[in-house]
């Protein structure tokens, strides 16, 4: 059963964090980084809950994101802040060393904690998300035109965005890419049902407007992870038409001690088109690296 509470974390400003946690072995923690970053962590409770009992999986909402402290200046919305959350719930909890899994924006938050404090990490998994610049260039054109047919259906799914701000704006804009973002017709359903329980916020997105946020991907991140020879799992959708699969391969090339595993049948919400194959290629590569 996923247990529910708020951790008063390390910061300049007092930060509190909505955490809900998988119980599990105290040994094996895993911390899981949702993406957005105006979501909440709840999109990826399923499959991740599967857990129960065998590992210790934490779902922190980040700041300004979900039941997080929210409304904190503009400039107190960084990359850089995030992590130095996160880090300080491990301390809070006692937790020395984990795995780190990062979804999306997420997965470059994730890289952003693992180099500021590499031993802090025992593995590293990057789930539909990069380590490399994505070219513009790189869906091609088959699936480009894709894109482009199924963002025209989310625009028949829910309001225009044009006028909205804040968190009603972050969730029209999610229904919008929901065909998108979910390659089998069949899950789309599931999938809006999930976002009409998302807490979106709209904290991060008017620094992300004003140009002042930066990219949440670090310089240099593949050539800089691979000097840490940390185990990666680089886990995507094969129709992620948000961050394409050879990024993902041209990745692992690039980082000896990462491994690419890309699903069939999985678009950007892998866990969701192919939940199975998610969990299992997931729990495989913790095996592989149990915590020492």
């Amino acid at each position: 059963m996923i247990t529910e509470s708020l951790v008063r974390v390390p910061a300049e400003q007092e930060v509190d964090l909505f955490v809900a946690e998988v119980p599990g072995p105290q040994e094996t923690p895993l911390l899981v980084i949702h993406g957005g970053p105006d979501w909440d962590h709840s999109y990826l409770r399923d499959p991740l809950e599967q857990f129960t009992g065998t590992q210790r999986t934490l779902l922190p909402d980040l700041r300004g994101c979900g039941r997080s402290t929210r409304g904190l200046s503009l400039h107190d919305y960084t990359w850089h802040a995030a992590v130095n959350d996160l880090l300080g719930l491990l301390d809070v909890l006692g937790i020395g060393t984990a795995h780190v899994l990062g979804f999306s924006t997420g997965g470059a938050i994730a890289q952003r904690l693992t180099l500021a404090a590499p031993d802090r990490v025992r593995s590293l998994i990057v789930a539909s998300s990069s380590v490399l610049p994505v070219p513009d260039d790189s869906l091609g054109e088959d699936l480009q035109a894709e894109l482009e047919a199924r963002m025209a259906q989310g625009s028949t799914l829910g309001p225009d965005s044009a006028n909205l701000t804040g968190a009603e704006y972050n969730r029209a804009e999610a229904i919008l890419s929901a065909p998108a973002n979910v390659w089998r017709p069949e899950v789309l359903k599931d999938y809006l049902e999930r976002l009409s329980k998302v807490r979106f916020s709209g904290d991060w997105t008017p620094g992300w407007k004003a140009g002042i946020l930066g990219s949440s991907r670090p310089e240099d991140s593949a050539q800089r992870l691979a000097a840490l020879k940390i185990p990666i799992l680089l886990l995507h959708g094969r129709q992620d038409l948000t961050f394409p699969a050879s990024v993902a391969y041209a990745a692992a090339e690039m980082i000896p001690a990462a491994r690419a595993v890309v699903l069939d049948e999985a678009g950007h919400m892998a866990h969701i088109d192919q939940p199975e194959a998610w969990m299992a290629e997931l729990q495989r590569f913790l095996d592989e690296n149990p915590l020492i």
